[in-house]
């Protein structure tokens, strides 16, 4: 072997010596299913996004496009669409038969005339007329979305929609609602959207803004119901620890800065 070729490959060597635990360090994952919202009528939701709990109260708001119906009912009071409750139903596969417990969240739509109708199913803080929209942040770097959904064989679909950290909304497929009862659906995140930053401090998380129901063209949607039921993501939580890496914690920043020790952000509650 000649002089050149050796002076090659104790390069290449020495080159997968020190690259390679780089590469290994930014592919390691922890992956973690953690349910976001049970649809069981709460408005606190907790859950530990790899670093510490986090804890949101939201509840869930109903906004219908142009040819949403209005009407009366049997009293003679307004009726306006969509409308929401919680109801005592659930996915047996999921939950068994006997529960007490349990609710699931019930949409029913109503539209003048056929056509690419829309229900948007999206997060809000406060009550009543003081509702504000909320985007859920999410934990880690989300793999994909999952959620249970009954439909009434509905020629329906629903989507999902998320915010990158650069406000760029992304779109979602779960899929469609051409089913007769539970389906668990799932919806990916695509590679291009980006959840990490080169820079420190390189968190660049995900936020959930809405789902949205369509309607087909061809499908009768003078009345119709769909039940939403335990949305969770599976996500890797995985933080690369390394000397200072408190510097870049996106939650102590602020306190350090306003000459705390940086442990009021250890809590994590919003």
């Amino acid at each position: 072997m000649k002089y050149g070729s050796i002076k090659a490959f104790c390069f290449v060597v020495l080159a997968c010596v020190f690259v390679m635990p780089a590469i290994g360090d930014r592919q390691t994952a922890d992956l973690n299913s953690i349910v976001l919202e049970g649809f069981n009528g709460d408005t606190f939701h907790e859950w530990n996004d790899g670093r510490r709990q986090r804890i949101y109260e939201f509840s869930w708001a109903l906004r219908g496009s142009k040819f949403t119906a209005r009407g009366t009912d049997e009293d003679g009071n307004e009726m306006v669409f969509p409308q929401s409750t919680y109801v005592k139903a659930w996915p047996v596969a999921v939950f068994g038969f006997q529960r007490d417990d349990v609710k699931s969240f019930g949409i029913r739509g109503k539209f003048d005339r056929q056509g690419f109708n829309w229900i948007d199913i999206y997060p809000v803080e406060g009550s009543g007329e003081e509702d504000v929209p909320f985007e859920i942040p999410l934990p880690g770097r989300v793999r994909y979305f999952d959620l249970w959904v009954w439909s009434g064989n509905m020629d329906l679909w629903v989507e999902g929609y998320i915010r990158d950290h650069e406000g760029i909304v992304h779109a979602i497929q779960f899929g469609n609602l051409a089913f007769a009862g539970w389906r668990n659906l799932r919806g990916f995140v695509p590679n291009h959207v980006r959840q990490e930053k080169r820079t420190m401090p390189n968190h660049a998380n995900l936020k959930f803004v809405k789902f949205r129901i369509w309607t087909k063209p061809t499908e009768k949607v003078h009345d119709f119901y769909v039940y939403f039921k335990q949305f969770k993501v599976l996500t890797d939580t995985f933080e690369t620890l390394f000397d200072g890496d408190q510097l870049a914690d996106p939650d102590i920043i602020p306190d350090l800065w306003s000459g705390g020790d940086g442990l009021s952000g250890s809590t994590g509650r919003q």
